[in-house]
């Protein structure tokens, strides 16, 4: 009975995950209302945050406590999809419809969870990628729409028809397996095997302490461009 009760607690954590990616969702669409202090917009940034903390919980939790199963494969992909996929998705959306332009190309903010369903579906299927990633992984592609977001609410919108560039681009990125990145996960903390970890960790620290939240889309693109960079690690 310990055992079946312990064996759910990395499913428990994926599905608070997923709870959290929806009220991001339904915090998106009152976008600049106003709740307990901050706009919905900033309530849709710390649920997708929160839903990021599980999505890494729920896999440490997993081994630490050898539970692991088909059933918590299926639970993590079809929660990353509402939590990084759905939820930024929507919150660009939102974002765009406050703006003049077509009425028709916020639409286009539906091709971050479309291209994110895509890439969790080759991912379960795909054993290349159990030490590092062909394309973005979608809760990093997630990351950089809290940034650039909180980017545009701070410096302004830049018109629809580059953020549709941008949108397309970025969506892109999660399918195009030809760029490796490098997994975030430590097996160990040798200082050489884990350099371009440390780098990243240290250059989001400083991107967000100088920038504030935008400076998570600098963290992201800076992850890809050290990701294409040659290296043992």
């Amino acid at each position: 009975m310990l055992r079946r009760i312990i064996s759910q607690v990395p499913n428990t954590i994926t599905c608070l995950s997923l709870f959290f990616g929806a009220i991001a969702i339904i915090a998106s669409f009152h976008f600049n209302d106003t709740v307990w202090g901050l706009p919905c917009y900033q309530w849709a940034f710390i649920c997708i945050g929160i839903a990021a903390v599980c999505d890494f919980l729920d896999g440490a939790s997993a081994r630490m406590l050898h539970a692991y199963s088909n059933l918590g494969k299926q639970l993590d992909s079809l929660s990353d999809l509402v939590s990084f996929g759905v939820a930024p998705g929507m919150l660009v959306y939102n974002m765009m419809t406050l703006h003049d332009g077509p009425a028709w190309l916020p639409f286009v903010a539906i091709f971050i969870p479309l291209m994110g369903e895509l890439r969790l579906a080759r991912f379960n299927i795909d054993d290349r990628q159990t030490t590092s990633f062909l394309g973005m992984p979608i809760p990093a592609n997630a990351i950089f729409w809290i940034g650039a977001v909180s980017w545009m609410t701070i410096h302004g919108y830049i018109g629809h028809w580059p953020m549709a560039v941008l949108v397309v681009a970025m969506s892109l990125l999660m399918v195009a397996t030809r760029i490796h990145m490098f997994s975030l996960k430590f097996k160990n903390f040798d200082f050489r095997e884990n350099l371009r970890r440390y780098v990243i960790i240290l250059a989001a620290l400083l991107f967000v302490i100088f920038e504030g939240v935008p400076g998570l889309a600098w963290t992201i693109l800076f992850y890809l461009v050290l990701s294409l960079l040659p290296s043992r690690a």
